[in-house]
């Protein structure tokens, strides 16, 4: 009984976490599908469709195979996020120009 509270527990714990998780994911398939091919290429990153493949592939291994490949999948997602996805704006010119100005000018 014990050990079925627990499990109880730790599932109630840990689907909340495990839905943000995937709509993380979700988000950054998408953002990834709507960046330009070019781009990719110019901002010296893996191809479109190679981000493409692991993250897709990443989504589905936590939907199917559990924890370890959530883990996994968030480090994909957070590289993409962090990495890529800057280099990107940067490259196709889409980052908010003056994004570090305050009411006085640049800071």
């Amino acid at each position: 009984m014990f050990r079925s509270g627990l499990r109880d527990g730790l599932t109630h714990f840990l689907s909340p976490i495990s839905l943000a998780v995937l709509v993380g994911q979700i988000v950054v398939i998408i953002d990834a599908a709507t960046k330009r091919e070019d781009a990719y290429r110019a901002a010296g990153k893996l191809t479109k469709p190679g981000w493409l493949i692991i993250l897709t592939v990443a989504m589905f291994a936590n939907l199917l195979l559990g924890l370890l490949f959530t883990i996994a999948g968030v480090i994909a997602a957070m590289v993409y996020w962090v990495d890529v996805r800057p280099a990107l704006k940067e490259v196709s010119g889409s980052a908010r120009k003056g994004s570090n100005q305050g009411p006085y000018g640049p800071w």
